[in-house]
């Protein structure tokens, strides 16, 4: 990359300014989902409506700064997006997520939008003291060609990626397995929300490429009616969290199905997952959505193919160095054409 953050003749680089915005940002991605392949009933990166871009902006650290739109002929037609997040290595991953609308492409604004975000990432990165440990990082689906391109000369590498599976019928669930003596699965309960983290957690324990998740970040996103646990005698030993799309809830997600090292190869997994998509089909759910990495090293494919998911999407995951110097924001202000 060159580091020229300029749009091409044209189009004029802006800062997000609100809720006059969410809409124009849901066109732009609606725009984009049949030349990119998006599925829209996707838990990863569907179709959000214009109320779900306005929660997602509302949790930004700072959705001006963090966010860039695109204007041409007066109109949006693209937006970048920046975030932040600390792994538990230490590594600090700045990931950036671009749109922008197929028939303004290849006209020199999607780089120009890369080298926005990455200059903005290193104004953040000399702001935030964490240059020795933050890494650039982006996201495409394995369908979108242009962004993958894109982000391959710009040289980003790929470093693991997401599968999201469906079960597009929850009315055919296979019968749950017997549990062993002394185990139980049932609902889980404000008592047993801290030890239901934990057990999540601790399953992540080691893996590379994950976010801290703490117990406030837990639960400030709780949804536990479809809930799961399962205890060996009065230690909890496995969880599964499943939940409704909030904007869609004929889908259900299992967000989370975690089982401890020492409770594995009892067909508590399966038991959980079953429980959980049965409470979700009582809910209202028709269909299931879940996604996991294809690094997974407890054969999860395995149990979940045989409830009958289905692989859907790829979500490609790329990193690369945070190199050069930080330089100031380049949309501010507005970028003339």
């Amino acid at each position: 990359m060159s580091g020229d953050s300029a749009p091409g003749p044209g189009y004029v680089f802006r800062p997000y300014r609100g809720d006059d915005d969410h809409g124009p940002m849901a066109a732009v991605r609606r725009g984009c989902a049949r030349r990119d392949g998006v599925d829209a009933r996707s838990v990863v990166e569907g179709l959000p409506t214009a109320a779900a871009i306005a929660e997602d902006c509302a949790r930004l650290d700072d959705p001006s700064g963090n966010q860039l739109l695109v204007e041409h002929g007066g109109g949006v037609v693209g937006y970048a997006t920046i975030r932040w997040w600390e792994e538990p290595d230490g590594t600090w991953l700045y990931p950036h997520r671009g749109y922008l609308l197929p028939e303004h492409r290849r006209r020199g604004t999607g780089s120009a939008m890369l080298a926005w975000a990455e200059d903005r990432v290193r104004h953040f990165v000399r702001r935030h003291g964490t240059a020795r440990a933050a890494v650039l990082g982006a996201d495409a689906m394995a369908s979108e060609a242009d962004a993958t391109a894109l982000l391959l000369d710009a040289g980003y590498r790929r470093v693991f990626s997401l599968v999201e599976l469906e079960l597009d019928d929850l009315g055919q669930l296979p019968e749950r397995p017997p549990l062993p003596v002394g185990v139980r699965v049932g609902a889980v309960g404000p008592s047993g929300y801290h030890t239901a983290w934990r057990t999540v957690v601790d399953s992540y324990a080691g893996a590379a490429f994950t976010e801290t998740w703490t117990f406030a970040r837990f639960l400030a996103t709780a949804d536990p009616a479809c809930w799961r646990a399962a205890w060996n005698g009065r230690d909890m030993a496995g969880v599964a969290l499943c939940s409704l799309r909030r904007h869609d809830p004929t889908v259900g997600e299992v967000e989370e199905l975690s089982v401890r090292a020492e409770s594995r190869r009892l067909g508590l997994g399966r038991a959980l997952l079953l429980d959980g998509l049965r409470c979700l089909r009582a809910h209202g759910a028709e269909t299931a959505r879940l996604y996991t990495g294809t690094a997974n090293p407890h054969r999860s494919y395995d149990l979940y193919e045989s409830v009958g998911f289905r692989r859907r999407n790829e979500y490609v995951r790329y990193r690369k160095p945070v190199t050069g110097p930080a330089q100031a924001p380049p949309h501010r202000p507005e970028t003339p054409a």
